[in-house]
């Protein structure tokens, strides 16, 4: 590196060179390290600190804080340590069960909760009906008191006429008399009666229900692997004792009991207005075919998204129908009639036996690949005659 010229030397050279002057030598000392900044640049440069340096940091955070990066969430176990009480694996797998635990259980009480408020609703007002229609069922004292004035209006008048008291007829109600209700009045209790013990029972079953999922949802105390062992006995027992059979089948009973007070109504009606139960009636009948089409649809189509838990515990009863028919027609039972198969879809033994939502996943996977072909043989197309 040479020397920064002296002023002496820029002087001769200036003499020599009377065009430049003082001023237009500077030292390194003198001359400006970088450009003088202006907005743009100085926009342009925290732009690209903002992107080299928050950018980076900011997908670290997200790696960090994904809940579903075990590998970041957990500390990596030791050597042979691999399946300890306290190891990343039971910890995993606590924390993906204890998930999939609170939507299942989320989805129940959410269920269970809009049931115990139709249950009380509905019970008041069959207990309302029940309260007018169950006086038919004792002695009415007002009639008997009618009945006995009436008989002894009639002997005051006989012993008036001078006629012999005992062709005055008797009064056939007594306070000793049995009740006598009316078959129609009998059967209209009976069928509201019915429906409030079938609403009192769901509303007791849904408590019941409820404390179950409670209790399976507890915490249990020890290492995550006893506690992943805990969780894992209480969801087979959960299976084994058919406890979401029993949540399913709650909405039937109320829909059962719905049925009957519907039915009881019409009976109802039946006494004061004919045309009124008719019209009572038909709606009732109208909505209940609705409910059982839109239950019992999706059976033989899965694609239909009418399903209800009575859909799926109805499905296998369906499919053991189908399997007895395949088997009596079929005795190898490996192809299923296409008579029996409306959907064109159960082709063999396995899809017969198989769950609805088996059968839907086969049915989404089937779909997928067609829509995946006829995109390729679009793309190919258009490849082709561009």
């Amino acid at each position: 590196m040479q020397p920064a010229p002296t002023k002496d030397a820029r002087n001769a050279d200036n003499a020599s060179d009377p065009s430049q002057s003082d001023d237009d030598y500077q030292t390194d000392e003198e001359a400006p390290s970088h450009s003088i900044p202006t907005y743009y640049s100085e926009r342009r440069r925290k732009r690209r600190r903002r992107g080299i340096g928050f950018r980076g940091s900011r997908a670290q955070a997200n790696k960090i804080n994904d809940p579903y990066d075990y590998e970041q969430k957990y500390p990596q176990d030791r050597e042979f340590e691999e399946m300890g009480p306290a190891s990343r694996v039971w910890r995993t797998l606590l924390d993906e069960a204890n998930r999939a635990d609170a939507e299942m259980s989320e989805d129940w009480r959410d269920g269970l909760d809009v049931l115990l408020v139709f249950a009380g609703l509905f019970s008041a007002v069959v207990t309302t009906f029940v309260v007018q229609t169950s006086q038919s069922l004792q002695l009415d004292f007002a009639e008997v008191a009618a009945c006995l004035m009436y008989e002894i209006a009639n002997l005051q008048r006989a012993i008036a006429d001078g006629t012999p008291v005992n062709t005055v007829a008797r009064s056939e109600l007594t306070p000793t008399s049995a009740p006598r209700p009316s078959l129609s009045q009998k059967w209209l209790n009976a069928l509201w009666f019915t429906s409030l013990a079938l609403s009192l029972t769901t509303a007791l079953l849904a408590v019941l229900t409820k404390q179950w999922i409670h209790q399976y949802m507890s915490n249990p105390s020890g290492t995550s692997r006893d506690r992943a062992r805990i969780r894992q006995l209480r969801y087979d027992s959960l299976k084994k004792w058919k406890v979401p059979v029993i949540i399913g089948f709650l909405p039937v009973l109320m829909h059962m009991a719905l049925g009957i007070f519907f039915a009881g109504l019409v009976v109802y009606l039946r006494t004061l207005s004919t045309p009124m139960a008719i019209v009572i009636g038909t709606i009732a009948a109208i909505a209940f075919i609705v409910y059982f089409t839109t239950n019992l649809w999706p059976i033989y189509d899965p694609d239909c998204p009418y399903k209800t838990p009575l859909t799926l515990y109805s499905y296998p009863i369906f499919t053991y129908y189908r399997r007895l028919k395949m088997k009596r027609l079929h005795p190898n039972g490996h192809i299923l009639p296409e008579s029996y198969d409306p959907v064109g879809f159960a082709k063999h033994k396995e899809m017969v036996t198989s769950s609805l939502k088996v059968v839907e996943k086969e049915r989404a996977t089937f779909n997928g690949d067609r829509l995946d072909a006829l995109s390729s043989f679009r793309l190919l197309a258009v490849f082709l005659f561009q």
